[in-house]
């Protein structure tokens, strides 16, 4: 019996929990394509790619790479944050996004009427650090900087994961 309850805690835990630890264990096993996009990035970090515009960050490489996608805006297989992994490579769309959130006593505000960023890590469920460029932060190099998906106030945002062809 005593057993029987430590399972059932120990999957609690893990049902609770253990989505922290899923970048970790999956960081050494994305898919390939996913793989080659990040080390894109890691190659162009502090650089600008193409015209410096923040799709041009995606587009590069799925053109580079030879992966399928419509050309615009639609990067790969679309997922969902709530249902699917989502794993570094990933590519998010933003329309009219508005976050919102408080740090150090201060209410923030950022906006992306339309925006393209990759996901360079994921640091828990729905956080992540995205590499991007053409930010009003610091302008057409790609950097990194994270959001966090409770923190959308307004607009859409859609995650893919980059498909090869």
């Amino acid at each position: 019996m005593n057993r029987r309850i430590l399972s059932k805690g120990l999957l609690a835990f893990i049902m609770s929990w253990g989505f922290l630890w899923i970048p970790f264990i999956l960081n050494a096993q994305l898919p390939p394509l996913n793989q080659k996009i990040i080390n894109f990035v890691k190659e162009n970090m502090n650089k600008t790619v193409d015209r410096g515009e923040c799709w041009d960050l995606a587009a590069v490489p799925l053109d580079k790479f030879n992966a399928k996608w419509d050309g615009k805006f639609v990067y790969g297989k679309p997922l969902d944050p709530d249902k699917d992994i989502i794993l570094p490579g990933d590519i998010i769309q933003f329309f009219n996004v508005v976050f919102e959130y408080k740090k150090n006593d201060f209410i923030y505000k950022e906006t992306m009427i339309q925006h393209t960023a990759i996901v360079y890590k994921v640091l828990k469920k729905k956080e992540y650090e995205i590499a991007h460029q053409n930010t009003s932060d610091w302008g057409r190099v790609v950097k990194t900087s994270v959001i966090n998906l409770q923190d959308l106030n307004v607009g859409k945002i859609y995650f893919y994961r980059p498909q090869p062809n």
